[in-house]
C-alpha cells in the first residue's frame, strides 16, 4: 500500500476510533454535568497542543518538511494551547467573559487544525515521511482534538 494511503487510512481510523470513544463514553459522561464543568474537562486536552512545536524541531521532522506548513501549524497550535489555558483559568474564576473566550479558543483551534490538514495535503503537499516522529500528531492527536472541538461547540450551543 502506498505511504500516502497508509497515512490517510491512519487518519480515518483515528477519526472513527475517536468518534466511538466520544459517543460511547465521553458524551454520556459529560452531558449530565453542568456546562462549565464539562467545558473544563474538554479544554484540558488542548493545553497539550504545544506539541505542535515539534514541527519546528530538526531531527524530529525531516529537514525537507516545508516551512510554509511547519511554522503556521506549530504556532497555530501554540496559540490554541495558550487560549485553552486562558479559557480554563477564566472559567474557573467565573470571569464574565469566560464563555466568549471559549468561543474564541474553539473557533481558532478548529480552524487551525482544519487549515493544517488542508495545507499539509494541498497547500504545501507534504509527504507523510517528512513528518518524521511527528507523524503521530495528524494521525493520532488531531482527530480526537477535532472531535472534542465538536463537543465544545455542542455544549456552547446547548441552552
Amino acid at each position: 500500500m502506498p505511504v500516502v494511503a497508509l497515512f490517510g487510512l491512519s487518519i480515518v481510523m483515528s477519526f472513527i476510533a475517536s468518534g466511538i470513544v466520544a459517543g460511547l463514553f465521553l458524551w454520556p459522561w459529560l452531558r449530565g454535568m453542568p456546562r462549565d464543568d464539562a467545558l473544563l474537562r474538554l479544554l484540558v486536552p488542548h493545553t497539550f497542543r504545544f506539541l505542535g512545536l515539534s514541527f519546528l524541531v530538526p531531527g524530529v521532522v525531516s529537514p525537507n518538511l516545508s516551512r510554509a506548513f511547519a511554522a503556521p501549524a506549530a504556532y497555530g497550535d501554540l496559540i490554541a494551547a495558550v487560549l485553552a489555558v486562558a479559557a480554563i483559568f477564566s472559567l474557573r474564576s467565573r470571569a464574565i467573559w469566560a464563555i466568549a473566550l471559549i468561543w474564541v479558543f474553539n473557533l481558532w483551534g478548529t480552524v487551525d487544525l482544519i487549515n493544517a490538514y488542508y495545507q499539509g495535503a494541498l497547500g504545501a503537499r507534504i509527504g507523510p515521511g517528512s513528518l518524521g516522529a511527528a507523524f503521530f500528531i495528524p494521525t493520532v492527536l488531531v482527530p480526537p482534538l477535532l472531535i472534542i472541538h465538536g463537543l465544545i461547540f455542542r455544549l456552547l450551543l446547548r441552552p
